[in-house]
């Protein structure tokens, strides 16, 4: 059984959470062992504030890049379906032949972070055309004014939000769910093998 994706309990905690919205999206609760959860909240929330304070700072580059690469080793040495890539800078963009856009067509899932009032983790689970559906962790209940975002709360297991690509990509820093500038870009791309498209399957869907 799938379950619904969650939000953060905290300020701070955006990057575990996502990263287990990941896995609650790409695999049933049954199918999920508890090594995963474990290493997730492990290994996250290590980054500190100017005053030295754990975690304060939420989760670093550095905690997210290795739980991708522990996450695919892990996956290899218990045979478990998972596999993970991490990107950075000029590779995370979302169009064209981007690798965030094959994800996504591949019924991938991708993690960015990007900027909502500062550094933010949220979860990419589909594209369609120029619109992406995004499960944000940070609750709102307001709508936004903005035209090119969505608040969206009746598909829990999937999405909160629908955003543009061109929002999306934009490169100003300080743009609400803005890549921002490319050297500063984090994304990680996130397999259940077992459901994702080959290359001939990806041509066989699109046909």
């Amino acid at each position: 059984m799938k379950t619904p994706l969650h939000y953060q309990i905290s300020e701070y905690d955006c990057g575990p959470t996502t990263m287990m919205n990941a896995m609650s999206f790409l695999f049933t609760r049954e199918q999920l062992l508890p090594e995963i959860v474990q290493h997730i909240m492990l290994y996250s929330l290590d980054a500190y504030n100017a005053k030295g304070e754990t975690g304060r700072s939420g989760t670093s580059r550095m905690a997210m890049m290795f739980l991708s690469n522990w996450l695919t080793q892990f996956g290899k040495a218990c045979q478990f379906p998972i596999e993970c890539k991490y990107l950075s800078q000029d590779a995370v963009y979302l169009g064209g032949d981007s690798e965030l856009t094959q994800t996504l067509r591949c019924h991938g899932a991708v993690i960015v972070r990007l900027n909502y009032g500062g550094d933010h983790y949220v979860l990419l689970t589909e594209q369609e055309g120029e619109q992406v559906s995004m499960f944000d962790p940070y609750f709102r209940k307001r709508p936004f004014i903005q035209e090119d975002i969505a608040l969206i709360d009746s598909e829990p297991f999937k999405r909160n939000r629908i955003v543009t690509i061109d929002r999306l990509n934009a490169k100003q820093k300080d743009g609400l769910y803005a890549l921002g500038p490319k050297e500063g870009r984090e994304a990680i791309l996130l397999f259940n093998q077992n459901t994702r498209l080959t290359e001939e399957k990806t041509i066989e869907y699109f046909i």
